[in-house]
């Protein structure tokens, strides 16, 4: 089954070019074009597409409100195409609380090494953002041919919609403890949670640090895939919505109980010292060896060797396996996992990652980490 894409973009040259580059994917096929908001939403009604891409700043209608305004008629991913400045930061981030699902930078060259990464990268995630839809839209057509056929024996419903079935995780014993019994604060004595994150990410972090309270008595460090132009903003949106504090970590910050620390794009965040005195270092990383600039395992792994049995991570939505190696470290010392679960994850990659690798301890719903991460922090 091909993926519908609906391209939206005021520039004729960039609405062409993207264009011709999802079309080159067999995968893939665009229905349409729109060249501002108002027309958008029109073409999603008609169209029905499996996946939008959206620029931010149109003429007669903006992107932030076709958002809005097509979410309203229909469920449909959306993506934001945005410039890499602050004003766009804030724009594309506006979007993303309207209800977009992720974004990527209208210079693609700026999300990968060379062009040709670049376009593969720009395919990937039109095709990740779109595969629940798709999954959504295949289960429903299953259970209608299952209720209209005749009934001739019990008929199981699918379990599970990605290359890792469910039954195949409950197989393995710590995540099937953990599935089949309600949620039970572990005991542990923390020092430190470490959240992970990429694609739908923003959104998922803003749900989860805006919801615990002011006396959060651990220091947290957020690891979000997103260029260091945007990470400023979004720290400083965090911050004005949240209780505890939230900044974009500097080297040298000493971590505090009740502070967030997010990850700067373009760089790496690490941690040193001992539980009794930890903090951040950020590291040029110009290594070609490395693709996320920042990275979830190399945050976790200083996190494992500075903090051991003593870190709480939080593996969340998004593309891909990073956080996977920082988990298995992290476990390797006796700390705990919790990952995202399908249900409730925009991309079930990273998560999926770690569940997959027997690492996780706790599958979570995003509505409930945080209620559940200040249970298991304060032991009740």
């Amino acid at each position: 089954m091909s993926i519908r894409v609906l391209v939206v973009d005021d520039s004729s040259f960039f609405r062409r070019r993207l264009t011709e580059i999802l079309a080159a994917d067999t995968e893939l096929v665009v229905v349409g074009t729109a060249n501002n908001g108002q027309e958008a939403i029109q073409k999603a009604q008609e169209l029905k597409p499996d996946v939008i891409t959206m620029d931010v700043e149109m003429p007669v209608m903006n992107g932030i409100e076709a958002v809005r305004q097509i979410l309203k008629i229909q469920r449909v991913p959306i993506l934001m195409f945005s410039s890499l400045t602050h004003d766009g930061a804030k724009a594309t981030l506006d979007a993303l609380d309207a209800g977009a699902v992720d974004f990527l930078p209208k210079k693609f060259e700026d999300i990968a090494r060379d062009k040709s990464e670049a376009i593969d990268l720009l395919r990937q995630r039109v095709k990740a953002v779109a595969t629940k839809r798709l999954a959504v839209k295949s289960n429903v057509a299953t259970t209608t041919a299952v209720a209209s056929a005749p009934v001739t024996k019990p008929v199981s419903p699918p379990i599970a919609r990605t290359p890792v079935a469910r039954a195949e995780l409950l197989r393995q014993p710590s995540v099937a403890s953990e599935l089949d019994k309600p949620f039970r604060v572990s005991g542990k004595q923390y020092k430190l949670v470490a959240i992970g994150t990429s694609t739908g990410g923003p959104v998922a972090l803003q749900n989860i640090i805006t919801a615990l309270p002011a006396t959060f008595p651990v220091p947290i460090i957020l690891i979000q895939h997103m260029p260091a132009a945007f990470t400023g903003a979004f720290a400083q949106r965090l911050n004005s919505l949240s209780k505890i504090e939230v900044k974009e970590a500097a080297d040298g910050d000493v971590l505090k109980p009740g502070h967030a620390y997010l990850a700067p794009g373009g760089k790496q965040m690490l941690l040193e010292g001992n539980e009794h005195g930890a903090r951040i270092r950020i590291k040029e990383d110009d290594s070609p060896r490395i693709t996320f600039k920042p990275s979830v395992d190399i945050s976790f792994g200083s996190a494992a060797k500075v903090f051991q049995d003593k870190v709480l991570a939080v593996v969340l939505t998004g593309m891909g396996s990073d956080g996977r190696d920082g988990s298995r470290l992290l476990k390797q010392f006796g700390s705990r996992i919790w990952a995202q679960d399908e249900a409730s994850s925009v991309v079930y990659g990273m998560p999926q990652a770690v569940t997959a690798a027997g690492l996780t301890d706790v599958e979570v719903s995003l509505s409930d980490v945080a209620q559940k991460l200040q249970a298991e922090v304060t032991n009740g």
